[in-house]
């Protein structure tokens, strides 16, 4: 529910979309916000080259920003990234190259063009490495690790985790929160950025950069924090059976991402649709209240929603249509994601569990066949009750085939 205590659109509608988690000072921020623009920033690591769904929360919250007239930043972490992030981390990131870096960088940059819109200035990209890159070790001990106490550090539960765990943290690692209050401060000094958002294992980090700014600039600086999602299981959000759900075509196929949103829990119907969806409040409500066979019907708005955000209208609806062709006529799309296989290996035919490893469907050939055993894969729409059933060219419909995993995942087999 909104709480009606607040006065800023911003903040009222985040709040009823269940987007808050905490806040440094809800009062003073949400007076704020109400007399004027806002300039809020958002910080995203490098760590592979796609965002992916557990990052949707704080795009969407930049969205959110935006459409109410604050001035968002997405930070690209070009120069953290060089430490890597330990917040509640059961150990260190392994250390990237520059050169993969570089790489990430630019796949990050493609992933957050897909949800916002950088064209018109409205919302910024910037990168910590033009600032980080050119800093004097020495220089950032006496101007920054003056304001930093260690007792104090050592008393973020992020800290206290790693600490009780076997492999501790390095001192490289420690230095992470120092240089995110670093980039806060330098926010604030270049653009004017007053208040910092994140997920809520960020909450130290961000409280760092609001005690230094106040100490060095007198400034009065903010944070806000999304809560962790998870499913209605217990699943991290973001996370599917196949690893993480990239949000980039080039690493997760258009109809596997709207797939995803599709394969939501009945009772995360409604809270997805206030979070990852445009559509407002009161009609995410009444979507998430159906039940029944009804609740199938919001499933297919939440994945079609989702999937438009990311990748466009057009191919969202393409993906529905696909969906709706394949598992409701049962006819086999060009669209589904296609994996090409050479003719020699049907030449004598091929084991069913060895087709399900070499398309993908499963990480080896013992998992295939468990897969199978467990009779959660089918060939061409039958279920194979034989792991070691043969698939030849018979089985070939104008030399492609379809392979699916239960409900998860499905594909055309090509073969040439």
């Amino acid at each position: 529910m909104t709480d009606t205590s607040l006065k800023s659109p911003f903040l009222r509608e985040a709040q009823a979309r269940g987007m808050i988690f905490q806040c440094t000072d809800f009062e003073a921020l949400d007076e704020l916000m109400l007399a004027g623009p806002v300039t809020a920033y958002i910080g995203f690591d490098p760590t592979a080259d796609s965002l992916h769904v557990g990052n949707a929360m704080s795009i969407m919250m930049l969205r959110l920003l935006q459409k109410h007239g604050h001035n968002p930043i997405a930070l690209i972490g070009g120069g953290t990234a060089k430490i890597g992030d330990p917040s509640f981390r059961d150990e260190a990131r392994s250390l990237m190259t520059d050169e993969t870096i570089t790489h990430n960088l630019a796949g990050l940059r493609a992933s957050l063009g897909q949800f916002l819109d950088f064209e018109d200035g409205a919302c910024r990209l910037v990168n910590n490495a033009d600032w980080l890159d050119r800093l004097s070790y020495i220089s950032l001990l006496q101007d920054v690790g003056v304001q930093f106490s260690v007792s104090r550090m050592l008393s973020f539960e992020s800290v206290k985790q790693r600490l009780d765990r076997e492999q501790g943290l390095t001192f490289l690692e420690f230095n992470y929160s120092i240089l995110q209050a670093f980039d806060f401060r330098e926010l604030y000094r270049r653009h004017g950025a007053i208040l910092q958002m994140g997920g809520s294992d960020q909450w130290g980090n961000i409280v760092s950069g609001i005690d230094l700014a106040r100490r060095t600039d007198g400034a009065r600086l903010f944070g806000l924090t999304t809560p962790l999602v998870t499913t209605s299981s217990g699943a991290k959000m973001g996370k599917s059976a196949n690893g993480a759900v990239w949000v980039r075509k080039e690493r997760r196929p258009v109809f596997d991402y709207w797939q995803f949103w599709r394969n939501t829990e009945d009772a995360d119907v409604g809270r997805f649709l206030k979070m990852f969806t445009d559509l407002s409040v009161e009609e995410c409500e009444r979507l998430g209240a159906l039940e029944g066979a009804e609740i199938n019907e919001a499933k297919k708005i939440l994945a079609t929603e989702a999937t438009a955000i990311c990748h466009g209208r057009e191919a969202a609806e393409e993906a529905a249509e696909t969906a709706r062709k394949v598992f409701e006529q049962g006819s086999v799309q060009a669209a589904l994601p296609e994996v090409a296989v050479p003719a020699s290996l049907f030449a004598e035919g091929v084991p069913a569990f060895r087709l399900f490893a070499e398309a993908g469907l499963a990480a080896s050939g013992g998992e295939a066949r468990r897969l199978i055993r467990g009779g959660g894969a089918r060939l061409n729409d039958v279920v194979i009750k034989d792991e070691n059933q043969t698939v030849t060219p018979a089985d070939l419909t104008d030399s492609t085939l379809k392979l699916s995993s239960g409900k998860k995942k499905h594909i055309l087999i090509r073969v040439g």
